[in-house]
């Protein structure tokens, strides 16, 4: 089904809208969000600051989380509260102040195709900046009540236990990919999760319809990012936008990868081989990357994110057929087999 005449579309939204009237009311909302997006992110004290605060607002992004923040506040009885935006601002802050410590993490040059913070100033730049937009979320979360600090608090917690899970290796007993994929859930199910759950709440939803809305949001967030997984290594840089192998050469073991080194097949230790070694040499990269592009570990990874597709749009049976409900079905679909 292809969108009608001035219905918002992928390359407006995170999202697949169809519906013309729920696509006007988001993008007026989105507007409202973004201009509260960067008030909120000025300091009170110094220019400085709030420079490198709106360094990476500016420099854009998918502003998803906030978007699912509204559109979930749209199965509630009242989605235009100002408290539904004054959420879509502390996910989308909190999400934006991540990036900065990421950066710094992973030594990046770019982000969202501009400077890294770090690279425009320094890593002490980025680290404060980070903690600044984290207590600017907070100061946010303040205004919504004190349920609203718990579940931030809860949030914040699984989102930094699973950066620091990511840097420590599974230990010889652990399963090496149960601990990747509660990597992905910590890191970026958890602020997906409660996107969905601040919307469903503030927009004055049921608790049912909170309660699977937050189901939702926390696996349609892993299978994001599992599918990403999966686009590092099938797709080529003109489908994508990304230099494929990215992961691959970093050394970082993800789905499609953990899924190639468990299997038993003789005929895999070549691939075995080279998973385990320094991939920063460009042959071995490249050989590396097409085994790995021809093993059955590609498609188990493609039914793993569908089949997770599959169970977040089962919870959804909770609301009404309508725009909503299809928007969100409609993402999961989308997760699923996403290119891009």
């Amino acid at each position: 089904m292809s969108p009608s005449p001035g219905a918002a579309t992928t390359a407006e939204f995170a999202l697949p809208i169809l519906d013309e009237g729920l696509a006007d009311r988001l993008r007026a909302r989105m507007a409202e969000v973004e201009t509260a997006l960067f008030e909120h992110a000025q300091s009170r004290a110094a220019g400085y600051v709030t420079e490198a605060a709106q360094h990476l607002l500016a420099a854009g992004g998918k502003r998803f989380r906030p978007l699912l923040v509204l559109l979930a506040a749209e199965a509630g009885k009242h989605p235009e509260s100002e408290d539904v935006i004054t959420a879509a601002c502390v996910v989308e802050i909190t999400h934006v102040g991540s990036l900065y410590h990421d950066d710094v993490m992973d030594e990046a040059d770019l982000r969202r195709g501009a400077d890294s913070a770090n690279t425009r100033w320094d890593n002490h730049v980025a680290i404060l900046t980070g903690d600044f937009l984290f207590a600017k979320s907070s100061e946010l979360t303040a205004l919504l009540g004190a349920d609203a600090v718990r579940i931030q608090a809860e949030t914040f917690t699984r989102l930094v236990e699973g950066q620091i899970m990511e840097t420590v290796q599974p230990g010889p007993d652990e399963d090496a990919l149960q601990h990747y994929l509660d990597v992905v859930a910590g890191k970026t199910g958890s602020l997906i999760a409660t996107s969905a759950r601040y919307g469903a709440r503030f927009g004055g939803a049921t608790v049912e319809v909170e309660e699977a809305l937050t189901a939702y949001g926390e696996i349609v967030g892993s299978a994001f990012q599992l599918s990403d997984d999966i686009l590092d290594i099938a797709s080529e840089s003109a489908e994508s936008g990304k230099t494929p192998g990215t992961d691959l050469r970093e050394g970082v073991a993800t789905l499609p990868v953990l899924l190639a080194l468990a299997s038993t097949d003789p005929a895999d230790a070549r691939l075995h081989e080279l998973l385990r070694a320094d991939l920063t040499d460009d042959a071995l990269h490249a050989e590396a990357l097409a085994l790995l592009r021809a093993h059955p570990a590609m498609d188990e990874a493609r039914a793993y994110v569908v089949a997770r597709s599959q169970e977040a749009k089962a919870l959804l049976d909770v609301l009404p057929e309508g725009p909503v409900r299809t928007a969100l079905e409609d993402f999961a679909d989308v997760v699923a087999v996403r290119t891009a």
